[in-house]
């Protein structure tokens, strides 16, 4: 599967949708000649508020895939959704990469950067406007986006945090 490519899983965990993000081939030289390694970015979403990022390492890209992708399912996430969009604007930082959310009204669609893009979309968000700054490490970003939508709270729960009954 090429970088980019989504597909839906028809096994076991048929409401989850996968995206590949970015396939990394390294070499290491020995006495044979040259060594082949892959390693995957795999996001996983159900675009009901649930996402989850995996990362793996394997001889062949089909193995990375799919242990990425296993990975992914094991490291699942849920974050609060406001109607089509996040309840409030949240910055994260992971690294050197930081990313800014910001909700949008509806009809704006999803304003942001391939690898945040993919990581919305699939959490089923589709009125926001983004920043990527510092990094573009595709891993980073990733990380980045999915811990600032973990920070997401409703507008019930801070309110219950700050004391005020509704």
């Amino acid at each position: 599967m090429a970088k980019g490519k989504s597909r839906k899983h028809d096994e076991k965990d048929s409401e989850f949708e996968e995206k590949v993000l970015y396939i990394n081939r390294c070499s290491k030289v020995v006495k044979g000649g040259r060594k082949f390694s892959f390693s995957a970015l795999i996001v996983v979403g159900d675009g009901k508020g649930r996402v989850g990022v995996g990362f793996a390492k394997a001889n062949e890209v089909s193995d990375a895939i799919r242990k990425g992708s296993e990975s992914a399912r094991k490291n699942l996430v849920s974050f609060v959704m406001h109607g089509r969009t996040i309840p409030h604007e949240v910055y994260c930082k992971w690294d050197g990469a930081k990313v800014m959310l910001k909700p949008a009204p509806e009809g704006t669609g999803i304003i942001a950067g391939s690898k945040v893009r993919a990581v919305l979309e699939l959490g089923g968000i589709k009125d926001i406007v983004t920043k990527s700054y510092g990094s573009n490490n595709a891993t980073n970003q990733v990380h980045a986006t999915v811990e600032a939508l973990m920070e997401l709270t409703s507008r019930k729960e801070c309110l219950a945090h700050r004391g005020i009954e509704v």
